[in-house]
Order: C-alpha cells, then sequence, then structure tokens
C-alpha cells in the first residue's frame, strides 16, 4: 500500500520595504496576524517602523533589513541575508509586496529553493517610453500574484505579459473590529464633535485621506460652490505631508467660494471611525484610480452614504444608488449632482443604502476573507 504523502505546512516570510504606516504594511500585519492565530510560523522582514511594535505583541519574528534601498548593491546584500534566513528558519513561501524588496527576494527564494509569491499593490509608473517596466515587471514574477482589485488586475493584464491564469484577485479589507457602528462609543463620537467643533444641526460631508492633487480635495470644493443646497458642513481630513503650497491652494479656492463658514480643514486623523460616524456622507474624490480605496468600504461598513469617482477600486465596492454613489471622475458638476442626490434622499432610502452598504462590507471585504483566500494560496502551492 503506498505511504500516504505527508501534509506541508506553510512557513512564511513577508517582505516589505517598511513598517511605518499604510495599506501596504496593514495588510502585511493583518495577514501575519491570522497566520500565527492559525498556528502558522510566519517572519516579517522590512527597514522597521511603528508598526514592528504590533509584531512583537504577537511575537512574530522580524528581520530588520535596508529593503526600502533601491540601490542594487544593497538590493543584492539584502538578497544574500534573506536567503540565509530563508534556509535557517525552514522558510517554503517568500511573499513580496513592494518593488525594491522583491528583487531581493525574487534572487533569495530562488537560490533557496522556495516558493515566490508578489501583491500587485499599485499602478506602478512606467516611466517616459516605459522605461521602468523592467524594475516593475518584478512583481508580475511570483507563482502567484496577488491583485488587490479588478483595475490592478486589468492594469497588470494590459501593461505586463503575464498568464492571466496566475492572477489572483484579493481584494483589501476593512477591519469590523474597528469599523462597525457597535464599536464606536457615544463618548468617542462626542469628543471628535467637540475637537472638529462639528454643528449638530447640519448634514456632515467627510472626505478623510493625506492632502495631495490626486486624492482630488480641490475637486470637492470646486463642487461645494455649485451645490443647490447650502445645508452642510464639510470636513476636508488628513495630513499635508509637506504639501503647504497645495493646501494653502485648497484654503484660497475655500475663500474665493466663500465657504469658510461650511468647510473646514483638519491634520491626520487619529479616530477615523468615530470621525466616520459623526457624519452623514463620507467622500471618495479621486481624480486618479485609487488601487482600491480603502475609505470607501470603511464608510459602508458605518453604514454611511459614501460617494466616490467612478474609477479605480470604487467599481469593485460600490454599486450606484444601491450601497452608495458614483459620480464621473474629475467632474466637479458631476460630483456636485451626487452630493445634492445624497442629502436630498428621503430617510427611508438612507437606511436602505445604509444597510446595503454594511452587508456589502461584511460579506465581501473582511480582514477574515482576505486572510483565509491568502492563506489558501500558501497551502495550494505546498499541495501542488
Amino acid at each position: 500500500m503506498a505511504k500516504k504523502q505527508e501534509k506541508i505546512e506553510p512557513v512564511v516570510l513577508q517582505v516589505l520595504p517598511e513598517l511605518e504606516t499604510g495599506g501596504v504594511e496593514l495588510g502585511t500585519l493583518q495577514v501575519a496576524t491570522e497566520m500565527k492565530k492559525a498556528g502558522i510560523k510566519n517572519f516579517v522582514a522590512s527597514q522597521g517602523g511603528r508598526m514592528v511594535y504590533d509584531l512583537e505583541k504577537q511575537r512574530i519574528p522580524h528581520l530588520t533589513l535596508p529593503l526600502k534601498s533601491k540601490n542594487i548593491f544593497t538590493m543584492l546584500k539584502n538578497a544574500k541575508k534573506l536567503e540565509a534566513f530563508i534556509k535557517e528558519n525552514g522558510i517554503n513561501i517568500v511573499h513580496a509586496r513592494s518593488r525594491a524588496p522583491a528583487w531581493s527576494a525574487y534572487w533569495a527564494a530562488k537560490r533557496a529553493g522556495v516558493h515566490f509569491v508578489t501583491t500587485f499593490h499599485g499602478t506602478y509608473r512606467l516611466g517616459p517610453w516605459g522605461i521602468k517596466k523592467f524594475y516593475n515587471r518584478v512583481m508580475t514574477y511570483g507563482e502567484k500574484v496577488i491583485v488587490i482589485s479588478n483595475h490592478i488586475k486589468q492594469h497588470v493584464l494590459k501593461n505586463y505579459k503575464t498568464d492571466e491564469n496566475k492572477l489572483v484577485l484579493i481584494h483589501r479589507c476593512v477591519d469590523l473590529e474597528k469599523f462597525s457602528p457597535d464599536k464606536v462609543s457615544q463618548e468617542r463620537m462626542i469628543n471628535k464633535i467637540k475637537e472638529y467643533n462639528i454643528p449638530e444641526d447640519r448634514p456632515v460631508l467627510l472626505l478623510v485621506g493625506r492632502i495631495t492633487r490626486w486624492k482630488g480635495q480641490h475637486l470637492l470644493i470646486e463642487a461645494l460652490s455649485k451645490l443647490k443646497t447650502q445645508d452642510y458642513y464639510c470636513i476636508i481630513a488628513g495630513d499635508e505631508q509637506g504639501r503647504i503650497k497645495y493646501l494653502n491652494s485648497l484654503k484660497a479656492l475655500v475663500d474665493k467660494y466663500n465657504l469658510n463658514d461650511r468647510v473646514c480643514f483638519h491634520g491626520k486623523v487619529l479616530d477615523v471611525p468615530a470621525l466616520m460616524m459623526v457624519s452623514n456622507i463620507v467622500l471618495s474624490t479621486a481624480i486618479d484610480p485609487e488601487a482600491f480605496g480603502r475609505i470607501s468600504i470603511e464608510g459602508q461598513s458605518l453604514g454611511k452614504i459614501v460617494v466616490a469617482s467612478n474609477i479605480g477600486g470604487s467599481l469593485d465596492t460600490i454599486e450606484d444608488e444601491k450601497n452608495g454613489k458614483l459620480f464621473m471622475a474629475n467632474d466637479a458638476q458631476s460630483l456636485a449632482d451626487a452630493l445634492d442626490w445624497a442629502l436630498s434622499i428621503s430617510d427611508a432610502q438612507k437606511e436602505k443604502i445604509s444597510k446595503a452598504g454594511i452587508k456589502n462590507a461584511r460579506e465581501h471585504f473582511t480582514k477574515q476573507i482576505m486572510c483565509d483566500k491568502t492563506i489558501e494560496i500558501y497551502r495550494s502551492l505546498l499541495s501542488n
């Protein structure tokens, strides 16, 4: 009788530039934590950052290397150190999440003879005449290439000679432990109302995101000047990250349209769920496609009316007038019309859209779904 083949368990190393803040970092931490809960031995390698502390709390080992560097000699040294680390720890799957560390991880995985997986997190710039394509192409070298939205999938197929069969769509997620109405206390909401001096007699519009032109803050202000209703209060919140000139241009636009009593600016938000909960409409006004657009599903999961541009990842998360509202990207009048619609619909319609948004987030975009699908990729590679 043939001996039954022993099942091989994944031992995973995730590789990324750093662990400061952002969607890539958060996704890495979420998958690492879920693997730990499932009893899967796993490691993370990066240049370090504030989120290393979160790994340490979960007792997930972290390897610190200068993985953010694009210097070829540093990348080659990183590859040697990663190869040694892979062999020392019995790692059988390397998962790369960004280009510079992906090259080091790819060379290391190849020399160590282990599986290599990538996640294509964004539409990396191709450069003039597509000269960056070679550098970017490493993200397609995975035996499986995770794409985080249909927009990213089409971008990969259009720009890189990649076998569609190895692309796996795994959407980013919303953390329902934080973004659920029952998880946000009244005290936190009251604190936000006081901190932001939010009027309680007007609908509140909220745009959260770093202050940068492609996020479309200027488009929102133009749209506000075109609204039929003047009964609203709009919060534009986010870190300007040194873009003082753009921030000042936004404030000048507010002055130009006499919107100072209806628009306010705030910096980095430390409690996004509470701020969303005291808002009525959550906005995503990007003028360039979002790779996924986490804000939309965070707003949906809290039962808010989400208004988003009809490009990028929003097309995966929003059905127009069913669980949110889409407008023509980079069109101030279309955004104004969408806001007028959102501000004028009946309470019954608001409740219907709110419930549909919550249902959408919980059925398709949870942390558990994202992590389970990722772990399934690891297991499928080893079973083959």
